[in-house]
């Protein structure tokens, strides 16, 4: 019985409009498997970006070193390649080459089959009145449920 694997970007929603969201596979090393397996990762911040070959990179993503791997053990802030599908590929690099979009990690986890996975979207910065309404209506979100705590 394994326990879930979830590491989250909760910044990324308050910082991002998410547009499109996909789940991508991680080509990863033993150690960084182990570490992810141990929660032992952070996508905070951390970028998607495509190099010359249209190859799809998770940048920043840090997966600190196995506490038990000898020097073969992994870097922590290496660049890490996502697996998607040909068509998402070419769809995702037209976006952000066109738009001016950005790919940002939403949430890392491991699946039923022990593979890890990582949500990404396809997202627009936010502007600072953006910002300020979502922080707006998350408080008075939290003043209605208070209140209607108290009366039941």
């Amino acid at each position: 019985m394994q326990k879930t694997i979830n590491i989250q970007n909760k910044k990324a929603r308050f910082e991002y409009e998410l547009l499109d969201k996909f789940t991508a596979g991680i080509v990863l090393t033993g150690t960084e498997i182990k570490s992810i397996r141990l929660s032992k990762a952070s996508i905070s911040e951390s970028f998607c970006e495509f190099n010359e070959q249209g190859e799809l990179f998770v940048v920043n993503m840090s997966v600190e070193e196995y506490a038990y791997g000898n020097h073969y053990n992994h870097r922590p802030k290496a660049e890490r390649k996502l697996l998607l599908n040909k068509r998402e590929l070419k769809k995702l690099e037209k976006e952000v080459k066109n738009t001016g979009l950005t790919i940002v990690p939403l949430k890392l986890f491991i699946n039923d089959k022990g593979f890890a996975k990582l949500n990404i979207a396809l997202a627009r910065g936010k502007k600072l009145y953006d910002k300020r309404e979502t922080m707006k209506d998350r408080d008075n979100k939290r003043n209605l449920d208070r209140i209607k705590k108290s009366y039941n």
